[in-house]
């Protein structure tokens, strides 16, 4: 969970005692409090599609001091993406082996094949994240131009699998970012190829979509805003297995009075065990 004032800078130094947390409307009790001491766990998600080239090496040169501020018991992986994902980095804290990495990242694309499939790539990186079965805050940082069509991978499903082992999704957006138009009423509509919606897939997590002309520039940024998350939990009530269960994070009335314009990012959910 992230607060941020409106003018996007981050809210540190707040307790549990500022916030308040709803689980179908109902008020819960925060049972564990944490910010920046937990361990932080970051996939790296890249999008090596051709109109990618630049910004990679963009966040290449970038990237040793963009990850400085992690410390020694943080890890970050790397993993590329077209039509297919593939590992190329293990979760490590050796944070100049991530940098070599996506310097070659370029390079090393010949066996993804041609396209970019987004949704399919989030769903290897919350794969590789929940396989890891690490206690350390999650989070993926997908960079990519957001041009895509999702083949029967749906919007839903790739929440599902988010939620699922705990990440949020951040984003930094490169070039011709749109987000996706809903359909007119009555107009056909395809149901197996679905257009990639980031923006939406970072809002329902609880993280956030950055659109930049300049990736190294981002880069950093999007880091220390990752690393300044809030972590907080509550005992779940009895639901059904498997609904969706909405989460309202706010802040309390003291608080609110003196973050009058703050924004909270918290995950918009989650699915009771089955």
């Amino acid at each position: 969970m992230a607060v941020s004032d409106s003018a996007g800078r981050t809210i540190s130094g707040l307790t549990r005692n500022d916030f308040e947390v709803f689980d179908a409307g109902a008020p819960q009790k925060i049972t564990y409090f944490e910010h920046e001491s937990d361990p932080l766990d970051i996939l790296l998600l890249l999008d090596v599609s051709g109109s990618m080239h630049r910004s990679l090496l963009e966040l290449a040169s970038t990237a040793r001091a963009a990850l400085r501020p992690l410390g020694s018991g943080d890890r970050v992986a790397v993993m590329l993406f077209a039509r297919t994902a593939a590992l190329r980095q293990p979760f490590t804290s050796d944070f100049d082996a991530v940098q070599r990495e996506i310097r070659t990242a370029v390079e090393r694309t010949d066996d993804l094949g041609t396209g970019t499939a987004i949704n399919a790539a989030i769903v290897a990186a919350a794969a590789q994240i929940g396989r890891e079965g690490s206690k350390a805050r999650r989070a993926i940082l997908i960079v990519t131009d957001n041009l895509s069509l999702n083949y029967r991978l749906s919007d839903e499903q790739v929440l599902r699998e988010l939620y699922a082992v705990d990440a949020t999704l951040n984003a930094i957006l490169i070039g011709k970012q749109r987000r996706p138009v809903p359909p007119k009423p009555g107009a056909y509509v395809n149901t197996d190829f679905t257009p990639s919606d980031v923006f939406k897939l970072a809002e329902q997590t609880g993280g956030e979509a950055l659109e930049s002309r300049k990736a190294g520039e981002t880069f950093p940024l999007i880091i220390e805003r990752i690393r300044s998350r809030y972590r907080m939990q509550y005992d779940a009530p009895s639901a059904t297995p498997g609904a969706f269960r909405p989460i309202k994070v706010q802040l309390a009335p003291a608080a609110r009075n003196h973050h009058a314009t703050a924004v909270i990012r918290a995950r918009a959910g989650y699915y009771a065990p089955e």
